[in-house]
């Protein structure tokens, strides 16, 4: 009996938030009464169990032959760097999040509407103007997010080099624009 009474079981959850002590057999069942008055559920508040640390031991008593719990809650030392960090990756993953939220807007709203004026057939070259201009936006929020690093530089070069392959692709259907022939330096 006196090996059972050693033998008891702590179990911890919800960090820190109870304390339950379980038996493996039923003889340290009947030694259990002389912890009714600890009460760790009824006297201890759970702020003394979330603010800070729980250390614990077992001690036997030998001619009694009970478990003994020393508990100890000790305060934090500071606030948590851990979750400063965490708070401030937060609120730049939104922001990060919501530039390039806009640099695909506007890369979509200027490839929508050179698809469009591909498939026009009777295309005039002035047409190209607003294009032209909506492609100046886009190179503004895409420059403006890799200045305050949401993006890449090089993804900002390969975005803006998209556009312009695209839009000289039109000029090249449409007609507006041949390209040179490119000299074999020999």
């Amino acid at each position: 009996m006196a090996s059972a009474a050693v033998n008891c079981c702590f179990t911890l959850q919800y960090k820190l938030n109870t304390l339950s002590l379980n038996s493996p057999s039923n003889a340290l069942h009947q030694n259990l009464t002389s912890f009714k008055t600890l009460s760790f559920s009824n006297n201890l508040s759970h702020n003394v169990f979330s603010k800070g640390k729980l250390s614990f031991s077992t001690m036997t008593q030998k001619p009694i032959h009970r478990c003994v719990v020393v508990c100890e809650a000790a305060p934090k030392k500071k606030a948590d760097s851990a979750a400063k960090r965490a708070r401030q990756a937060e609120k730049r993953r939104i922001y990060n999040k919501a530039k390039k939220s806009e640099v695909k807007t506007r890369m979509k709203k200027v490839l929508d509407a050179l698809d469009m004026l591909r498939k026009k057939p009777e295309a005039e070259a002035e047409e190209i103007l607003p294009m032209e201009k909506l492609i100046a936006e886009a190179y503004s929020v895409i420059d403006k997010a890799v200045k305050v690093g949401a993006l890449h530089r090089n993804t900002g070069a390969r975005r803006k080099s998209r556009l312009v392959r695209r839009k000289k692709a039109v000029e090249i259907h449409h007609g507006w624009y041949t390209p040179a022939p490119a000299e074999n330096a020999a």
